[in-house]
C-alpha cells in the first residue's frame, strides 16, 4: 500500500511541476517558432537560396563574413532589400587548430580581447557594405572558447554584450525560449537533411511551443555541407500551411518578441 501511494504521489507531483513550467504564446495562436539560417554567405544563398525562400515569403538569417559577401554583393543587397537579416560569422572565422585550414586563425591563440575588437570589426564592416549593423551572431565551427588549457576563455560573454543573440552549431535540440541563454542558442543542422528528418523535429518542438532555429550552409541541390533545395521547399511549403501553427521567421524577430513576452 505504500509503495502504491508512492507511486501516485510521484506521478502527481511531476504532473504538477509540468503544468507550472510556463510556455510561450507564440503569434497568432502559433504552436512552434522556426528560423532558418545560414552561415558564411555562401554564394548559393544568393544564387539560388533566397529566390526560394522569397517564393514563400519566408525571411531567413543569414551569418555573413565580409569578405565572402564582396564577391556577390549585388545579390547581399537585394537580399537586403526582400528583407532577410543579415547577422555576423566574424571578419576572420576563426576555429580551432585542429583544423588544418584554421592554424593561422586559431582559436587557441586568440584572446576574448581580440575577439572583441574581430566582431566590432565585423559588424563596421557589414555594415558599410550592406547598411545594416548585426544583431545576431553565429560561433564559427559552434566552437566558443579562446585560449589553451587552464588559461582558456568562453567569449559568450563578449557575444552577449554585442548581440541579441548568438547561434550555435550541431546542437541536438530545439530551445526554450523562455529559459534559454540568446548568447548561446542552440542551431540544429539542416544541411544533408531530408524533409522527413526534420519533420519530427518540428513536431517535437511543437509539443512545448519552442523555437527550433536550423542550420545550414550552401543551398543548392547536393554536395558538402548543404541544405538541398528539395528538401528546404517541402519544409517552406509545410511551414507557410496555416494548418500545422507554425510561426517561421528571422532569428532577429523571434528573439525581439520573446525578449517582449518576457516583460509581460
Amino acid at each position: 500500500m505504500k509503495i502504491f501511494i508512492l507511486a501516485i504521489y510521484c506521478v502527481a507531483a511531476i504532473g504538477f511541476a509540468t503544468a507550472q513550467t510556463p510556455v510561450i504564446r507564440w503569434p497568432e495562436g502559433k504552436q512552434v517558432a522556426i528560423s532558418l539560417t545560414f552561415d558564411d554567405a555562401r554564394a548559393s544563398q544568393v544564387e539560388r537560396g533566397t529566390a526560394l525562400l522569397n517564393e514563400y515569403g519566408v525571411k531567413a538569417t543569414f551569418y555573413v563574413v565580409p569578405s565572402a559577401v564582396k564577391e556577390k554583393l549585388a545579390g547581399w543587397k537585394r537580399a537586403v532589400q526582400a528583407g532577410h537579416e543579415i547577422g555576423s560569422h566574424s571578419v576572420n572565422h576563426p576555429c580551432s587548430g585542429n583544423f588544418v585550414w584554421s592554424r593561422t586563425k586559431a582559436l587557441e591563440d586568440y584572446t576574448t580581447s581580440r575577439m572583441h575588437d574581430e566582431l566590432v570589426q565585423s559588424n563596421a564592416m557589414i555594415t558599410n557594405l550592406l547598411g545594416v549593423t548585426p544583431q545576431s551572431f553565429a560561433y564559427p565551427c559552434g566552437q566558443k572558447f579562446v585560449g589553451r588549457g587552464a588559461g582558456t576563455q568562453s567569449y559568450v560573454p563578449v557575444v552577449a554584450g554585442l548581440y541579441q543573440s548568438g547561434r550555435g552549431w550541431l546542437d541536438e535540440a530545439a530551445n526554450d525560449p523562455l529559459y534559454c541563454d540568446f548568447a548561446q542558442l542552440t542551431g540544429v543542422e539542416s544541411d544533408g537533411k531530408e524533409f522527413e528528418e526534420i519533420l519530427p523535429l518540428i513536431e517535437q518542438a511543437k509539443k512545448d511551443h519552442l523555437w527550433l532555429v536550423l542550420a545550414g550552409h550552401e543551398m543548392a541541390d547536393e554536395g558538402a555541407q548543404t541544405t538541398r533545395l528539395s528538401m528546404l521547399k517541402k519544409l517552406l511549403a509545410y511551414a507557410t500551411d496555416p494548418s500545422h501553427g507554425i510561426w517561421i521567421a528571422p532569428v532577429g524577430a523571434v528573439a525581439t518578441y520573446v525578449e517582449g513576452a518576457k516583460k509581460k
